[in-house]
């Protein structure tokens, strides 16, 4: 019996601890919907300005596998391109996206790939084949940037995968006079120059000796092909023009007999120091100073490579150009100045200088930037459009940063006139003109893309001859491999104990007389063994934890492999548990640990279930509400011309619902406002319809728009209480980690008795 003292004392803490529980609770959940706050607006702001479509690849999320684990938005290396809405992952900056692909590769339950945005009326986009071969000019194939991939991973992939394309017609075409020749070669490569005299067709040529190139030639030499490079500049391709330091964003790839780069960054300088260094090492046949013309087909099958200084017969082509190509002039007086310049390797350079960047781009932002930094430097930056868009987040922090602190100055709607000696000449926002002084311009207004030379190679551009990308539809849960193997599992066990029903349906008094008990008891042969085999099911199904995390992505596999292997194994333990305690548990540590894996696998089904339904919900109330909100501004904009404001009020009033109402008060205050909200409502679209009338709006459009009005007020409240409920569910992901760390503990604590016994016996 405890005393007045022992029970004054766990009420106390028992206070304190629900106090500090509740608090936490509290606060976490305040800031988590400040989160979702912040993350509405900078989606409605990516909408505003443009960033939220994508350039060519995107995520594409299946709302009904996302569990919301926020795997996929910690392993994206470009920031803003994902976040979490009611706890899944949506696009938000979808123009950030450049393709790495880590969130598809790291969702767990497989609810991301990676697809194509709308390219259907993209006329800088190569058509191609998924071999990348043209289908106009058979052993002609593209890699690298040309084909409107800019990683530098894509490239290396790509010109491999030439290579290998080449090599297969190779096989089919070789002259035999070349394959003698490259037979007697130590791995292949030869220059143009070395063929001999009898056959000047080789099996490749590549054009480019960017990334793409680079991997195509490594390949090429590897597979033994006869094949030379042709580059116009210098080795490295657009990396090699990229400003010094610039950091350049890869991933683990392998680049052919060099091996794996695992780093998932260089600098621009160690990408082109170890490009140069492999294409000395391997000797490859780089013929630098050849500019690249045409692709003509002969009528043999063949393809001849044009340059300004020749030609060059092959039977593949690997067109590895990049996409910048000639940089795109002004058109103005003065451009033809020597200060003006169309690229920035070297910010330190310019120091106290009075410098103007013409762009507003990734590219214009980096220079306007770093030649902020530079002492004694006045720099301005002269964009025609209101604001900067499209550029990646750690260039967005950066310029907003030095526009605050005054080292650097924006001219937004801006545009150059004409370049002059000691100024610039700009036609501001308003119309009015403006000289600026000036030392230097750096112009970066993108550059003209080949297409000139890839339509005169055969190259179709033209976007209706583009294979349409295949609708990507949902997939459901994802459940389904693991509850097909724990089902077989669950079977396995099933028929054991049917085959030992003498045994399981005997009584606790009666089954050590059972011949089988010294087999089937917990103690037993095989019961020991399933208890054994149970707990290593449990440390593996912890192991997912740490997989998981960014610190162990070293572990071999899959995170979709390892979800599903955490289920299997959850399910997998218990079921071999149930074997273990003879299919009837005592009123013992042991049982206690069997009842409490049970509950755990319970609650993880439930979560599993639900944390994936109800976020699904709320996001399609997200995404309705989208909808009628883009229906308000239209028809608004359609109906107050000449018509009053009437639809511009009603718009400002949902509005007004949707930003302020719908995130203040408690849980309890928004039920009320569920419950009185609709009468307010009405009441003040009552108040705006009545002044319509007065205005002379037409019948028809007053109740269009009063209509889609009380959509998006009902809307928006359900959304809202969505999240309230997905709040709550929420918790149940910390419920079941909570169970699993009790059912830890007790399993822990029953194999250290189930040891201590059995070495007291022996």
């Amino acid at each position: 019996m405890l005393s007045a003292y022992a029970l004054v004392w766990i009420l106390l803490s028992a206070i304190v601890l629900g106090l500090a529980t509740a608090l936490a609770l509290t606060a976490a959940r305040r800031a988590a919907k400040g989160h979702l706050r912040h993350t509405l607006a900078e989606r409605d702001k990516a909408r505003t300005t443009g960033s939220h479509q994508a350039r060519l690849q995107h995520p594409h999320i299946d709302l009904s596998r996302c569990i919301g684990c926020g795997t996929c938005v910690a392993a994206c290396p470009e920031e803003g391109v994902l976040e979490l809405v009611h706890g899944q992952a949506v696009v938000v900056h979808g123009a950030r996206c450049v393709g790495h692909g880590r969130c598809a590769a790291e969702c767990p339950v497989g609810a991301i790939a990676l697809t194509l945005g709308d390219v259907s009326d993209r006329r800088d986009l190569p058509v191609l084949r998924e071999n990348l071969e043209s289908p106009h000019v058979p052993g002609l194939f593209l890699a690298g940037e040309v084909t409107g991939y800019a990683l530098v991973r894509t490239a290396i992939t790509q010109g491999t995968a030439a290579a290998d394309q080449a090599a297969r017609r190779s096989r089919l075409h070789a002259a035999p006079a070349i394959r003698r020749h490259v037979q007697g070669q130590a791995g292949g490569g030869v220059a143009v120059a070395e063929l001999p005299e009898d056959s000047r067709v080789i099996d490749l040529v590549i054009v480019g000796a960017g990334p793409a190139g680079i991997a195509c030639s490594l390949r090429a030499k590897e597979l033994g092909l006869a094949f030379t490079t042709l580059e116009q500049d210098e080795l490295g391709g657009t990396v090699a023009k990229y400003p010094r330091r610039k950091l350049v964003m890869t991933q683990p790839v392998e680049l052919p007999l060099v091996g794996r780069l695992s780093r998932t960054s260089y600098s621009k300088e160690e990408l082109i120091e170890m490009w140069q260094r492999v294409a000395r090492q391997h000797e490859l046949p780089i013929q630098h100073g050849q500019q690249f013309t045409r692709v003509e087909r002969l009528e043999d099958g063949t393809l001849r490579v044009h340059t300004q200084t020749g030609h060059v017969d092959a039977r593949s082509v690997v067109l590895a150009l990049g996409r910048r190509g000639t940089p795109r002039r002004l058109g103005i007086p003065g451009e033809e100045l020597p200060k003006v310049a169309y690229s920035l390797l070297d910010a330190h350079s310019y120091q106290g200088r009075r410098i103007l960047v013409v762009g507003g781009g990734d590219s214009a932002v980096e220079a306007a930037v770093g030649l902020a930094e530079q002492p004694g430097n006045q720099v301005a930056i002269s964009y025609r459009k209101d604001a900067f868009f499209r550029l990646k987040s750690r260039n967005e922090t950066r310029v907003a940063e030095a526009l605050r602190d005054g080292s650097l100055t924006a001219l937004f709607g801006s545009e150059v006139l004409a370049i002059g000696p000691d100024s610039v000449s700009l036609r501001l926002r308003d119309g009015t003109a403006k000289a600026v002084p000036n030392d230097e311009v750096f112009v970066f207004a993108g550059g003209t893309p080949p297409t000139e030379v890839l339509e005169a190679s055969g190259v179709s551009l033209d976007p209706r001859q583009r294979e349409e990308a295949p609708q990507l539809a949902e997939q459901g849960t994802g459940l389904v491999p693991a509850l097909c193997v724990a089902l077989a599992l669950a079977v396995a066990v099933l028929v054991w104990v049917v085959v030992h029903a003498d045994y399981y349906m005997a009584s606790n008094l009666d089954r050590p007389h059972h011949p089988d008990h010294a087999r089937l008891g917990p103690t037993g042969s095989i019961g020991l063994t399933c208890g054994i085999a149970a707990a290593a099911l449990v440390l593996a199904n912890l192991s997912y934890l740490a997989r998981r995390s960014a610190r162990f992505e070293w572990i071999p596999g899959s995170l979709r492999a390892w979800m599903t292997s955490h289920v299997v194994t959850g399910i997998g333990a218990l079921l071999l548990v149930l074997v273990h305690g003879a299919m009837a548990p005592r009123s013992t540590v042991g049982g206690h640990a069997a009842w409490a894996m049970a509950f755990l696998v319970l609650t993880g089904a439930i979560g599993r279930y639900l944390y994936s339904f109800v976020p699904r919900a709320a996001n399609g109330r997200e995404l309705e509400l989208d909808e009628v909100r883009t229906q308000l501004t239209a028809l608004s904009a359609e109906w107050d011309r000449g018509r009053g404001g009437y639809a511009e009020s009603l718009r400002a009033e949902v509005e007004r619902v949707v930003t302020e109402e719908r995130w203040q008060g408690s849980l309890v205050n928004r039920i009320h406002a569920l419950v009185t909200s609709q009468r307010a409502a009405r009441k003040r679209i009552a108040a705006l319809r009545a002044s319509a009338r007065a205005e002379g709006v037409a019948t028809d459009h007053i109740e269009r728009m009063s209509e889609l009005a009380r959509r998006a007020q009902y809307t928006a409240l359900m959304a809202s209480h969505y999240e309230d409920l997905r709040a709550i569910l929420a918790s149940w992901r910390w419920f079941h980690r909570w169970a699993a760390l009790f059912m830890v503990l007790i399993a822990g604590w029953h194999v250290f008795l189930a040891l201590r016994y059995a070495h007291l016996g022996s």
